[in-house]
């Protein structure tokens, strides 16, 4: 037997129309790409996203073709999202900081079409389009004013295809599990897989995400996503945002702590997320010019384990509370938040740290497990270290035109290739990724506990710990520093800042200081890079050994 309740088919169509109707007065503010800071409303983006949808058929696009965007945040590239996704295309986000090879590749692998471009990215397209043969136009998101003379073939003024076409273009009308988005993976091992999120998948994200446990985000919120739209929607903000008429503020291409600050100062953002480096940066230029927060009340940080200074510094100076989340490109991308549970709330702010430093617990639609090499389940003690294997109602069953072949477990399980634990009140806490743990004698070294731990040194700026080879323990950590501007410290000095901190076995054997440590497309740390800069590196003939 059926129920007999509407067949309403949950398309993301649907997220801007409501804003429009019910939230059309509440503001979109954009920093603009040429400079200056733009606001609009929901309904203006609803009505300008018809428009889009209205020139995307005009020139053929049809159910499921792919339509590039290579742009930041800002509503131009929103109004793009919604009226792709609002007629069945699929809305493909380029990441920009990848290299020009890897995207073109990409738009190749995902036939493109069309791709609507910022006016930064003109000349990487410009660069590699003549190796891109099922693209047919370009869009470029400016002004007649602003539009640049450009071999791009066939291209279009961002504005002036807005204002010819008409707003009258009907969305929907298609399954709900109809492709909605897609997003590579950022390669760092192999070619780049293609995640295709569906219009049920990315709907029942929204609404995850909008939990008091999950994002929290309400109407009564101004929220701040700095993490791009190009990095698995934009953690979900550009759907929940309108879902509920929150005033959304996009950054657009700046994201120096001082454009972050005058952003959160004069538009009074209550709620922001991002990776732990733009929140250091933020801190940095906060505290060397003495500034408040008066507004804040939360961030969100994912992306990359947080370290404690961070965490500490905005509750302390700030009073603003800060939440981990994990998640990845294949989990849309949420996957777990660090709200804390009632048996960790009441007790003191010291003693909440070490539970906001895990990555958090599953929402509902999210189901974890721990697993050794062998596959066997591992228990939830907090201790254990295994592989983390997840599954969803928003967690990718396969990649696209079938990458990687079976990715998934006979339970239906997706690795993701990280290591951590679980504690018996279901905290999940990253450890490491799988191709990164440092195996020494048998046993998994946390490399990501070590890294935050010495970041928490006064004359550290950035932090890595890579292992290398050892003729005995088969690996040994070091510890890889770069130093803050001004600042000296020795190989001693990290060392002792480590002791009592770690386990003796985990004690790095060396200290090695460099000018830089690479960031990888999505911001983490590249360790691959740090390990080939490093291939030459021979520990010290006098190393410790464990205990």
């Amino acid at each position: 037997m059926l129920g007999l309740m509407q067949s309403w088919p949950l398309t993301v169509d649907k997220i801007l129309d409501h804003a429009a109707r019910w939230h059309g007065h509440r503001e979109i503010v954009t920093r603009s790409v040429e400079g200056p800071i733009v606001r609009g409303t929901y309904a203006e983006c609803h009505d300008r996203a018809k428009r889009v949808s209205s020139a995307l058929k005009g020139w053929g696009v049809k159910l499921g073709d792919r339509v590039a965007t290579l742009a930041w945040n800002t509503q131009r590239h929103m109004e793009a999202w919604y009226g792709i996704m609002g007629i069945g295309a699929v809305c493909h986000t380029l990441n920009p900081r990848l290299f020009p090879e890897q995207i073109a590749w990409i738009i190749n692998h995902a036939e493109d079409r069309i791709i609507f471009v910022d006016l930064t990215f003109v000349g990487v397209l410009e660069q590699i389009l003549p190796k891109c043969p099922t693209v047919e136009r370009v869009v470029v998101m400016t002004d007649a004013w602003n539009m640049p003379q450009t071999t791009l073939p066939r291209a279009e003024c961002y504005e002036q295809v807005v204002a010819e076409s008409s707003n009258v273009c009907e969305w929907g009308g298609f399954s709900e599990e109809t492709a909605c988005g897609l997003c590579y993976t950022s390669g760092t091992t192999g070619d780049p897989k293609g995640v295709m999120y569906s219009h049920r998948s990315n709907f029942l994200h929204t609404l995850v995400g909008l939990q008091a446990d999950v994002l929290a985000t309400s109407v009564r919120d101004t929220i701040l996503p700095v993490v791009p739209m190009f990095h698995a929607n934009a953690w979900g903000v550009a759907f929940a945002a309108p879902a509920v008429g929150a005033k959304l503020v996009l950054p657009g291409a700046k994201m120096d702590g001082q454009s972050i600050y005058e952003l959160l100062s004069t538009e009074r953002v209550t709620t922001s997320a991002a990776v732990p480096t733009v929140w250091q940066m933020l801190l940095t230029h906060l505290q060397s010019h003495g500034l408040k927060l008066p507004d804040l009340e939360r961030v969100t940080i994912g992306g990359a384990a947080c370290p404690e200074t961070i965490i500490r510094a905005f509750h302390d100076d700030y009073g603003v509370d800060v939440f981990h989340a994990w998640g990845m490109t294949e989990t849309s991308p949420l996957g777990t938040t660090g709200s804390l549970t009632p048996e960790v709330s009441s007790q003191p702010f010291d003693q909440q740290v070490p539970y906001r430093l895990k990555q958090g617990r599953p929402p509902i639609g999210i189901e974890l497990k721990l697993t050794d090499d062998e596959g066997n389940i591992l228990p939830h003690d907090g201790k254990t270290f295994g592989h983390l294997m997840v599954r969803g109602s928003f967690v990718a069953g396969s990649y696209f035109k079938g990458a990687g072949g079976n990715i998934l477990d006979k339970q239906g399980f997706f690795d993701t290739g990280d290591i951590a634990t679980i504690d018996p009140i279901g905290y999940m806490q990253i450890t490491d990724r799988a191709k990164d743990v440092v195996k020494s004698g048998g046993e998994w070294i946390s490399t990501i506990d070590i890294e935050n731990i010495a970041l928490g040194h006064p004359a550290a700026e950035q932090t890595a710990v890579i292992g290398v080879p050892h003729p005995k323990w088969d690996e040994r950590p070091i510890l890889i520093v770069k130093l803050k501007e001004g600042e000296t410290a020795t190989r001693q000095d990290f060392l002792d800042f480590l002791q009592g901190k770690i386990a003796k076995w985990w004690m790095p054997d060396d200290v090695v200081f460099v000018d830089d440590i690479p960031l990888g497309a999505t911001g983490k740390i590249d360790k691959k890079v740090l390990r080939a800069r490093l291939k030459d590196y021979r520990l010290p003939s006098a190393s410790p050994e464990p205990a």
